[in-house]
């Protein structure tokens, strides 16, 4: 680090003490430096002021639409500076943003804005077609059909949501005061869907204090400096942009460069160009730009940290000697319990670990705690494998509309991650093996359960099981072992087939295999641990992708 580094600390208390509500710990920082730049978007720049007055535009919007605090809203969007206004300005008004994936297809778009009962959904034109598929029939008996609004381009002759903004010139939706009922720090900011092991998606609902008591923490685990230049290439429909990236740039009072979408060739490129000075990515993306032309890299980029998991020897290797950033951070969380571990800023650091407890930097603030348990609920010891449990400042409120998942996400009081993991004796955790069925793939979660559904749906189907496998890129990839009935042909194309029917191509099985049986537990459930590692099933598969999906 620099001699002249401002703790992560001193980061913080630069700025006004707040109340843990979002809309207060902007105010904080929009107070201390309203002319300096937020958010850079292409060739736009977005001063704190600047920014204030769109969330103030956005929430008299909001308001003219005859939203009220509890409300959701949809948003299906690429990365675009709307995204962090309207939160906001929902966070303003006590509404619930609703963030989805922009390349969902009708179906998954309709269960997540169906299940949120959304009142509308702002979109990028590009999903616009799908949003529309997804509302319709959905709306309620006296009630009026969700809406659906473009952020920059007109839809079904309706203004784009951005002019429609502009109409309001910011002083008709003031900032809520400390006492403002609609702006709690435990009010409900936004549901996140991530993919569980019953094969529906479950809504993670994260409080304003979690938002912001993981921004500041991320202050801590990337040692954030005043002048930071952070770089997004990630979705803000996941918890890493959203909370990591977008927040850490607000708790430091640094500055996001917001890029629309992830370009492996252009990377290099636009992080000399924005002078950024971090960026978080995924080990598939990261181990992309490891492969891509030497042409593409640009030396002259300012890029100091990089905050991405797992991280192998090769990329190390990489990312160090031949890209030059001196500083990768390894860390384990979930969309529920953001930010729990990391490798140290200042070290030492372990190659391959998920690392150790992620603190605030105020000690006054809880610190979280994890336990490693067997399967009776006993402490496992030193090296030994166990069940990763959690406790955190930082965890979900529940799973919205869903009171049996959310108890069954807790064992005395401790949220249950569902994955096996072991300890060294510096108190450094590593990754084991995944107990819940779901398969991490292109940095998004799929269910197995969900996959199995559709497989087993085709006539020809005895039984099958759908497991994730190492991908050539990191993170995993997707195979399906299939029981055929007896006396029913059938191939791994037809099976393929009809799985891309019922599924997104995010799900899209890459290994059909055929096989004879499948394991079984005592309980007669399939046993999918046991065809891991699966070589073998490898070997006998029939791959639909040469080449894994980019």
């Amino acid at each position: 680090m620099p001699p002249d580094a401002v703790s992560p600390l001193d980061v913080l208390r630069r700025f006004a003490p707040h109340d843990f509500s979002l809309d207060a710990f902007f105010q904080a920082r929009l107070q201390a430096q309203p002319q300096q730049v937020l958010l850079e978007f292409e060739d736009e720049s977005l001063t704190w002021a600047q920014c204030s007055s769109r969330a103030d535009q956005a929430a008299a919007w909001l308001r003219q639409k005859g939203l009220q605090a509890g409300d959701r809203i949809g948003l299906m969007a690429f990365n675009h500076p709307a995204t962090a206004l309207l939160l906001l300005a929902c966070a303003r008004l006590g509404l619930i943003l609703v963030p989805c994936n922009p390349e969902f297809e009708a179906r998954d778009a309709r269960y997540i804005f169906g299940h949120a009962q959304v009142k509308g959904v702002v979109c990028s034109i590009e999903a616009a077609e799908v949003v529309a598929q997804a509302l319709d029939g959905l709306d309620e008996p006296g009630h009026p059909p969700p809406w659906q609004v473009a952020i920059e381009h007109p839809l079904n002759g309706e203004a784009p949501m951005l002019e429609q903004w502009a109409s309001f010139n910011g002083e008709a939706a003031p900032s809520s005061g400390p006492a403002d009922a609609t702006n709690r720090a435990d009010q409900t900011l936004f549901i996140l869907y991530t993919s569980g092991t019953t094969g529906f998606p479950k809504g993670v609902m994260h409080s304003q204090r979690s938002y912001v008591l993981t921004a500041e923490a991320f202050v801590q685990r990337m040692h954030l400096q005043p002048d930071e230049r952070l770089l997004c290439v990630l979705p803000l429909f996941h918890i890493n942009a959203l909370m990591y990236s977008l927040g850490g740039a607000m708790a430091c009072g640094g500055t996001l460069i917001l890029v629309r979408r992830f370009s492996a060739s252009g990377f290099w490129r636009t992080a000399a160009h924005t002078r950024a000075t971090e960026v978080n990515v995924i080990m598939s993306a990261a181990a992309i730009l490891a492969r891509r032309p030497a042409e593409e890299f640009d030396p002259g980029h300012s890029l100091r940290k990089m905050f991405i998991a797992p991280l192998s020897a090769h990329l190390k290797d990489a990312f160090e000697q031949r890209f030059g950033v001196p500083v990768l951070i390894e860390c384990y969380g979930m969309t529920e319990i953001p930010g729990l571990l990391a490798n140290p800023y200042k070290g030492p650091r372990k190659l391959g670990s998920m690392g150790t407890i992620s603190a605030h930097p105020d000690p006054a603030i809880e610190r979280p705690q994890v336990r490693l348990v067997d399967e009776a609920g006993g402490e496992v010891a030193v090296g030994q494998v166990g069940e990763l449990l959690a406790r955190t400042p930082t965890l979900m409120q529940g799973y919205w509309r869903d009171p049996e998942q959310t108890v069954a996400a807790f064992r005395d009081g401790w949220f249950a991650t569902g994955d096996l993991a072991w300890r060294d004796e510096d108190g450094f955790h590593f990754f084991h093996a995944r107990q819940k069925d779901i398969i991490r793939r292109r940095g998004e979660n799929i269910s197995g359960a969900e996959i199995d559904t559709a497989v087993a749906s085709h006539p020809g189907v005895l039984e099958c099981a759908t497991i994730g496998v190492p991908a050539e890129l990191g993170e995993e990839e997707v195979l399906c072992a299939v029981v055929v009935k007896p006396g029913v042909s059938l191939t791994p194309q037809e099976i393929h087939t009809h799985a891309c029917e019922k599924l997104s191509p995010l799900k899209h099985p890459r290994y059909v295999v055929l096989v004879d049986s499948l394991p079984h537990t005592g309980s007669l459930k399939i046993a999918k641990f046991r065809l891991k590692p699966a070589d073998e099933l490898i070997r006998r598969a029939t791959d639909f992708h040469k080449e894994p999906p980019r």
